[in-house]
């Protein structure tokens, strides 16, 4: 689906089905196709539940074409953003934000006060993402994505009504 067609369909972000897996496991291949999860990997994810959630961005429309997905392990007060993946075709669409921000709400509900994830120092659209979103860089993992040898950048958030917003929290 084009960035320009899924501007005009709604978008629903759902919890992830067993349904699901094959379409997972085809966007994992396009956007990771040299280390994806398989659709046996997706099923060991999806069985992790409770502890582990995973949602879906799907298109609002008779195709119900999957745009993105996302995932969160929750660990008692902090909440790890796990995955953050948007279609090539939807990127640029506010599909993103719509997936982290589900995830913030579910580790808000389930009692976390941060959410933390890492991610590719040279991933420019997910940075901005984050920036804008309220994470902010703790530390650098040095050549921490292999084999490109690319750092990681792990970034958290305080979330709201915590008492400790953005404080150094």
């Amino acid at each position: 689906m084009s960035a320009a067609v899924s501007e005009r369909v709604g978008v629903v972000v759902r919890e992830a089905r067993w349904t699901d897996l094959p379409a997972l496991a085809a966007l994992e291949a396009e956007v990771f196709p040299r280390d994806a999860w398989s659709e046996r990997s997706w099923w060991a994810e999806l069985a992790g539940r409770p502890r582990r959630e995973y949602v879906v961005a799907a298109a609002d429309d008779t195709t119900g074409a999957l745009l993105g997905y996302a995932g969160l392990d929750h660990g008692g007060e902090v909440s790890d953003v796990m995955t953050v993946v948007v279609a090539p075709g939807a990127r640029g669409t506010g599909t993103g934000r719509r997936l982290l921000e589900e995830l913030e709400a579910r580790a808000a509900a389930r009692g976390a006060e941060h959410v933390m994830l890492e991610v590719r120092a040279d991933n420019a659209a997910a940075l901005a993402l984050y920036g804008s979103t309220g994470y902010r860089v703790l530390t650098r993992r040095r050549g921490y994505y292999r084999p490109d040898g690319v750092d990681a950048l792990v970034m958290r958030r305080t979330l709201t009504g915590t008492g400790k917003e953005q404080a150094g929290g």
